[in-house]
């Protein structure tokens, strides 16, 4: 195995430290920041220590900083668990159908209900969750349940106004009699207000947690 030099052993040590806290590794951005260098030279170093052996690529997860990880994370099935990532969600599949994967994440077992096999993570789109601290590009942690309770921020399928598309999106659940309230928390954005009697809706599950920085 090749030397490593100081600076690439120091970004290791961070990423060891920074995955052991929080059970994925750091971005490019988080490696730029810790060392004060630009996202490019952080890259870099990556591709370095992994043409050194010591990161691994995971190619389920795309072209992400967070493709390359440590070999001790790669197949550790009882510390970590893959949670899958899901993009467009398709009417009519099943939620974790293959169309519906943009890749998957490693979160520690121990953080995640039970073993971590009902939980999905969900990309969000748009800044609708702002003032509950849900930005666009965030991923939330999701239980899957198909109910939920006043207040909870959930998951929910609907159907687009025009009919025929269905997306998922992430809301407040409220009721208003038997009409579904889905309210964004941006005081710029409307409730999407959804009689299920008419326009299909289902709850998809309920968030438990935010991942930034994917």
């Amino acid at each position: 195995m090749r030397e490593l030099t100081s600076r690439q052993r120091e970004v290791l040590d961070f990423m060891r430290g920074f995955q052991s806290r929080h059970g994925v590794p750091p971005t490019v951005r988080e490696i730029g920041e810790r060392f004060r260098i630009t996202p490019r030279a952080s890259f870099d170093h990556l591709r370095a220590l992994e043409r050194k052996g010591q990161l691994q690529r995971r190619p389920s997860v795309g072209r992400t900083s967070r493709a390359l990880t440590l070999p001790d994370v790669v197949g550790a099935g009882r510390a970590y668990h893959s949670v899958p990532i899901l993009g467009r969600i398709a009417a009519g599949a099943p939620l974790l159908a293959q169309e519906n994967r943009e890749g998957e994440v490693p979160i520690a077992a121990a953080s995640l209900p039970g073993r971590g096999e009902d939980v999905f993570a969900l990309r969000v789109r748009g800044d609708s969750m702002i003032d509950a601290h849900i930005c666009d590009g965030d991923l939330v942690l999701v239980r899957r349940q198909d109910s939920a309770q006043p207040n909870d921020i959930v998951a929910a399928l609907v159907e687009s106004d025009a009919g025929g598309e269905t997306e998922a999106t992430v809301k407040r659940f409220l009721r208003d009699g038997p009409r579904v309230v889905l309210k964004p928390e941006n005081p710029t954005m409307a409730p999407i207000v959804v009689d299920p009697a008419r326009r299909p809706v289902r709850i998809l599950g309920k968030v438990i947690g935010l991942l930034r920085g994917f």
